[in-house]
């Protein structure tokens, strides 16, 4: 669990750096993915080290995902919503509420519940099918995505959010997919293909919600797109389950820091214009 937590740290830490970053980054065409969009940036220092800490994040959170269930993994990863509130508090020079602060003790609160729960992590290897179609769900998260500049600003947020967050699902859900890293067996894996694959296509599709529509509409959705299908999946697909007894605390705790994390959603939404208070595309 302090993987996941550490995990929850490095992610909420770094959506405040690329919030700032992409932000300050100059507007590109309006479409809802945009590639070059992370090339331009790319050019913000806040971004390449928010890019740092997802990278030191994933490796906590597969050696979570190693060792939990993925509902534990989930609900800490969505708790880094809470992270995002105090640095943005910290870096942004804002201020939390006392609501604001009781939604951060809710989600402790809930983190602490499925730390209690949680069992081990479930023994099924999953099938060919489920791999397959955790390759199909990364397709359709880039689809969907593509598809999202058509919408009008709210919807297109969402669809934002949401992708993004089934991306990061498919990613939890890959990482226990894949059994051996061995050579040539890993490259014959569809899990691995989807692992990266979804990976890509959250961090592309979350980078334009970042600068173009609600940050609030699409964390909201992220959340809900990477903790409760992945947490069903891996309930029902790969036999994850509690420790004897504390099944009821489990759903408790999970249900406690998802609403804590959605409660924190709202937080700091930052102005159409550069959060750094600043519009060169060039960063500092």
């Amino acid at each position: 669990m302090i993987c996941a937590f550490g995990s929850a740290v490095c992610y909420g830490t770094a959506s405040v750096l690329q919030a700032i970053a992409a932000r300050a980054a100059e507007p590109g065409t309006g479409s809802g993915v945009d590639p070059a969009l992370l090339i331009r940036a790319l050019r913000q220092w806040r971004y390449i080290v928010g890019l740092a800490l997802d990278g030191l994040g994933f490796v906590l959170q597969i050696i979570a995902l190693r060792s939990l269930p993925i509902y534990a993994v989930g609900a800490a990863l969505a708790a880094s919503l809470a992270v995002t509130a105090v640095v943005a508090a910290r870096l942004l020079d804002v201020r939390l509420s006392g609501i604001e602060w009781g939604a951060v003790a809710v989600v402790c609160a809930g983190l602490a519940m499925l730390g209690l729960a949680s069992g081990e992590e479930g023994d099924r290897p999953g099938s060919d099918a489920l791999r397959w179609s955790m390759l199909g769900v990364a397709v359709a998260v880039l689809l969907a995505g593509a598809v999202a500049g058509r919408l009008p600003d709210k919807a297109r947020a969402l669809v934002l959010g949401l992708g993004a967050g089934f991306g990061f699902g498919v990613v939890e859900v890959s990482v226990r997919l894949i059994d051996s890293v061995a050579l040539p067996e890993v490259l014959t894996n569809p899990a691995l293909y989807a692992l990266l694959l979804g990976g890509g296509a959250a961090f592309l599709l979350l980078t334009s919600a970042l600068q173009r529509g609600s940050v609030t509409t699409a964390t909201a959705g992220m959340v809900l797109g990477e903790t409760i299908g992945p947490a069903l999946v891996g309930v029902v697909w790969l036999g994850d389950r509690t420790r004897e007894g504390l099944a009821w605390l489990a759903v408790v705790g999970f249900a406690v820091a998802v609403g804590g994390a959605l409660a924190l959603a709202g937080f700091g939404e930052p102005p159409s214009t550069s959060p750094a208070g600043t519009s060169n595309p060039a960063g500092d």
